[in-house]
């Protein structure tokens, strides 16, 4: 697989596209908020909600964060067992928690007190016991290597997660990314000793962050378009991974974005339908509480029968809902409507396109299965608002309904607003 990471500042600020076998797949920029994401805070609780089993904890921002149970058990002396929230936190109690998803709407950001500081290869979990080696590295001795190197570097009463970025990295580099952990650990520490709700850690901005999370040995290449951002891209490889400065390359004198389809698949993933190549189409629709997909044959009629239609456009819409999932960062509850089909065989025969397409994502994702009404569950992680809710806003005529009131005589109250 031919992977490439696209870098423009053309229109003021980073944006960033990763591009696999010449497709665009995921899209990034730096949405009010997101920046959030990883940032690690002094907290005061304020209130304690026994009835939904959470905290809302005050950490200096203008709403309150939200705090789980099961996200705050690394407050808990014992770890093992289940516990309330009222057992393990009280009001005007301090504590120690990271944001792991931004604020949405009228909400706040979602915090947990297991907390991690993520380096080039390796993320320390100074708060939970716990070693682990990324699903990504698939070679077995390697995982074994790095598993035993693992449990050898992780400090007591810490956690250790080896990244993929690791995989072939020699001991000292892991050692020196280790040190370079702890030491941002004890700074932490040193600022938790001062009066709080404050910030005490904050991750990498987006361009620092993308090449040390996305920029690996599997990249062939990383394009800029212009000098200063060129010259910044490789100062920062210094650092992180002076073995890939020889993959950046600059194109000057037009728009990458452009160039490479990006802004057109940006465009794609924020519209309801989508079209497969085969002349079958998706269509995503988002709720509050979930995103259903809804796969039809469309223009394509086949040549052979029914099922061999009906399997084709499933196993194409398996692929590209995979894809536009990364490219919308779409997450929560996903509920798939594939074409039904009769034969078993076929059935598993889309979930395993299904689970391969999915296993290049970086985010992590579960399927569930097929229900009895033939619908596909599954779950992705979310972190950021979707490409939709960063780029769009809801229609101030319909609410996002997609619909508008009508008069008696059936014609649009919004007239001057009509599609």
């Amino acid at each position: 697989m031919l992977k490439e990471i696209i870098i423009s500042t053309a229109n003021g600020g980073a944006r960033v596209a990763v591009i696999e076998d010449h497709t665009p797949v995921e899209v990034y920029f730096e949405p009010p908020g997101a920046e959030l994401v990883g940032s690690i805070f002094k907290g005061r609780v304020e209130n304690v909600l026994p009835g939904i089993e959470a905290a809302f904890v005050n950490i200096g921002l203008e709403k309150n964060s939200f705090l789980y149970v099961h996200d705050a058990r690394a407050v808990a002396q014992n770890q093992e067992r289940k516990f309330r929230i009222k057992e393990i936190l009280r009001p005007g109690q301090e504590v120690i928690v990271q944001v792991i998803k931004g604020p949405f709407g009228a909400k706040g950001p979602r915090v947990t007190t297991q907390v991690t500081i993520p380096g080039r290869y390796l993320v320390l979990a100074p708060t939970i016991q716990h070693t682990g080696v990324s699903r990504r590295i698939g070679l077995p001795a390697e995982r074994e290597r790095l598993r035993q190197l693992a449990t050898e570097l992780c400090p007591p009463g810490m956690g250790l997660i080896v990244r993929t970025a690791a995989e072939g990295v020699s001991d000292t580099d892991l050692r020196h990314d280790l040190e370079y952990l702890l030491q941002e650990w004890e700074k932490i520490r040193r600022r938790y000793r001062e009066p709080g709700p404050k910030l005490l850690f904050k991750d990498m901005e987006l361009l620092p962050r993308i090449l040390r999370d996305y920029f690996t040995a599997d990249v062939k290449k990383l394009i800029v378009d212009a000098a200063p951002l060129e010259e910044h891209v490789l100062a920062i490889m210094d650092e992180l991974g002076p073995g890939l400065k020889d993959r950046v390359h600059i194109e000057t004198g037009r728009d990458l974005m452009e160039a490479y389809g990006v802004n057109r698949e940006v465009e794609r993933a924020l519209k309801r339908r989508v079209w497969l190549k085969c002349g079958g189409y998706i269509v995503f629709d988002q709720t509050e509480a979930l995103t259903s997909i809804d796969v039809n044959t469309g223009k394509y009629v086949g040549s052979q029968s029914l099922e061999e239609t009906v399997l084709k456009t499933n196993l194409d819409a398996a692929r590209e809902i995979a894809r536009q999932l990364r490219l919308r960062n779409l997450g929560g509850i996903i509920i798939i409507d594939f074409i039904d089909m009769v034969e078993e065989k076929h059935r598993l025969e889309v979930l395993t396109v299904l689970e391969g397409a999915l296993r290049r994502d970086r985010v992590r994702s579960h399927i569930l299965g097929i229900t009895r009404l033939g619908l596909v569950e599954m779950t992705r992680k979310k972190t950021h608002p979707s490409l939709a809710e960063m780029l769009l806003k809801p229609c101030p005529q319909c609410e996002g309904t997609g619909r508008v009131p009508l008069d008696s005589d059936g014609n649009s109250l919004h007239p001057d607003n009509d599609d």
